[in-house]
């Protein structure tokens, strides 16, 4: 059967998991082709009133309706794959199942029970293909190497999920190889985002920023090796948390090239409110994963760091007046590619509302980020790609035409220039972390973390994503981050300036791609970032930038 034949037959077989009654006739489907926004109100009209009450909760607000008996695991499963059109029967069946676990023992399985949690293609699922993008990989899970193991396989952490109760209820899409800011490949196509057609849903796990966007999922799995829960929650508008690899389990994940450990992937999470984040982060956290998985730091939850942090501000973010007011720096520019009007805007809305909060705020000016990108890059490509020919030779399948040219066969790096470019990324981690160190010089305090964009774009025109070192730079150095939404593009307020001077031949590209009209009302998200292993400091200071956003913006 030719690859095409294949990628067909997935699709179909996709398809037929969705229940008649909740498959949109041809009229609707065109319909949606022709909006720029399929978010809220257009979506909601083939929901019932009760699917709409449940989906507009965020998770924690679910859980705790669970716990109290306010809502059931299958009402809440059975609304969210009606929203998500994936209605797999083995997560209707889980659902069942808590709800008869309630009903014995009058409490919850777990501090996630009845929530449904959406997974990118990466993550093993009993009975289930994953694909990762391959049509070679359909009817198998990418990386088996017995056949006998073929659906048997189950990631770390989805065992972990189904342990504290999760319904784990569909599978997202991504792009071909994982390394690109778009999410396309040869089994579905292009997935678009959800809030403007015309731009991009981001990657690698695009496909869980466009779910959430939709409230298909208050609460997903993705993984970011260059920026891959990052870029799609700041294209979708929702948040999202990238650790410090090995803080949460890849055990039993698949991914590209894995023998590349130098600079590791690292298992995120995405969410449509900060709650959910330190939600999922805490549960999974309390199954001590470092027991089953040897690579897992020991570190637990750390409620004392949030604490602290939280209690340095009020509930609305501004500064307690016998508490120390936060440092943060803010990174405006990398002066390789600036970023666009709406960014730009972004950046100086969190600059205004932390100030009226009464934090400090200082100009964030560290090493260039040249030099961690290219490091970072040489280390993805190390294998001179031939990890990624060897699964697309499994149908004979092409690279998609994004790919074609820096993702072409060629001969792997050698030992020497390998261990040269990890010593040139040890420099640049000290390098960095003295610049860190160095801004207690003035007043004695450290910055606390750093506002920063996630590219210099909003969610980008599909093509036109040229620069990519604003997240790839925080892998090398294995920083922690927390994206949040901020505004969105406005036309009449982000116009083009026509007397901006390009930094360079790539700089130029981003700005010629800048237009005003196209980019309306795109999401705008920003990355807070703190330093390794710093997960629950960065999403404490990240909830009080948000309210301290909200406050601000509620009173202009």
């Amino acid at each position: 059967m030719s690859w095409e034949a294949q990628a067909a037959a997935k699709r179909a077989s996709t398809l037929a998991k969705i229940p008649p009654e909740w498959r949109l006739d041809p009229d609707d489907i065109e319909r949606a082709g022709k909006r720029r926004d399929l978010t809220g109100p257009f979506i909601q009209q083939f929901l019932d009133p009760e699917d709409i009450s449940i989906i507009s909760q965020d998770s924690v607000p679910i859980v705790n309706a669970v716990r109290e008996g306010k809502l059931t695991a299958l009402e809440v499963t059975t609304a969210f794959c009606k929203t998500a059109a994936i209605a797999h029967q083995i997560a209707i069946e889980s659902a069942r199942s808590l709800d008869g676990f309630y009903a014995t023992y009058n409490r919850t399985k777990g501090p996630l029970h009845g929530l449904p949690i959406s997974l990118k293609d990466q993550f093993h699922v009993k009975g289930n293909d994953t694909t990762m993008g391959y049509v070679g990989w359909i009817g198998s899970n990418l990386g088996v190497k017995d056949p006998s193991q073929i659906h048997q396989l189950e990631s770390q952490v989805v065992t972990e999920l189904l342990s504290l109760g999760a319904v784990v209820y569909c599978k997202t899409s991504l792009p071909q190889t994982l390394l690109i800011g778009y999410t396309k490949n040869n089994i579905i196509g292009e997935t678009l985002n959800p809030n403007n057609q015309n731009l991009s849903c981001g990657g690698s796990s695009g496909g869980e920023g466009a779910l959430q966007a939709l409230r298909g999922s208050t609460l997903g799995l993705g993984t970011d090796i260059g920026g891959s829960v990052r870029i799609p929650a700041a294209f979708n508008g929702t948040f999202s948390i990238k650790p410090t690899p090995e803080r949460v389990s890849y055990r039993e994940v698949a991914n590209t090239n894995p023998g590349q450990n130098t600079y590791r992937s690292t298992v995120g999470f995405m969410s449509t409110s900060l709650g959910g984040l330190e939600l999922i982060l805490r549960s999974v956290l309390s199954t001590k994963p470092w027991i089953r998985d040897p690579a897992v730091v020991p570190i637990p939850f750390r409620q004392d760091v949030i604490d602290e942090y939280l209690s340095r501000a009020e509930s609305n973010g501004r500064v307690k007046a016998t508490e120390q007011p936060l440092k943060l720096g803010i990174f405006w520019n990398d002066g390789l590619v600036g970023p666009h009007p709406p960014i730009t805007r972004g950046l100086h809305m969190l600059n205004q509302a932390v100030k009226k909060a009464g934090h400090k705020v200082v100009n964030w000016k560290p090493p260039s980020q040249e030099t961690p990108k290219n490091i970072h890059v040489s280390f993805l490509k190390a294998d001179g790609a031939h990890d990624v020919h060897a699964q697309l030779d499994l149908s004979g399948e092409p690279l998609i035409p994004e790919l074609r040219d820096s993702m072409a066969l060629r001969p792997p790096t050698g030992l020497l220039e390998y261990q040269g470019k990890t010593l040139e990324g040890l420099d640049y981690e000290n390098e960095y972390s003295d610049y860190w160190n160095s801004t207690a010089n003035a007043d004695g305090q450290i910055v606390d973390a750093v506002i920063m964009p996630v590219a210099p774009h909003a969610a980008v025109i599909p093509g036109k994503y040229y620069h990519t070192a604003y997240t790839e730079a925080i892998n090398l150095l294995n920083y922690s981050v927390v994206v949040i939404p901020v505004t969105k593009a406005d036309k009449n307020v982000d116009v083009f300036d026509h007397s901006y001077q390009p930094l360079n031949e790539r700089d130029r590209l981003n700005w010629e791609a800048y237009d005003p009209e196209i980019y309306d009302g795109a999401p705008v998200g920003l990355q807070i970032m703190a330093r390794k292993f710093e997960e629950e400091k960065v999403w404490a200071i990240a909830k009080i930038v948000h309210a301290a956003l909200q406050e601000s913006v509620g009173k202009t």
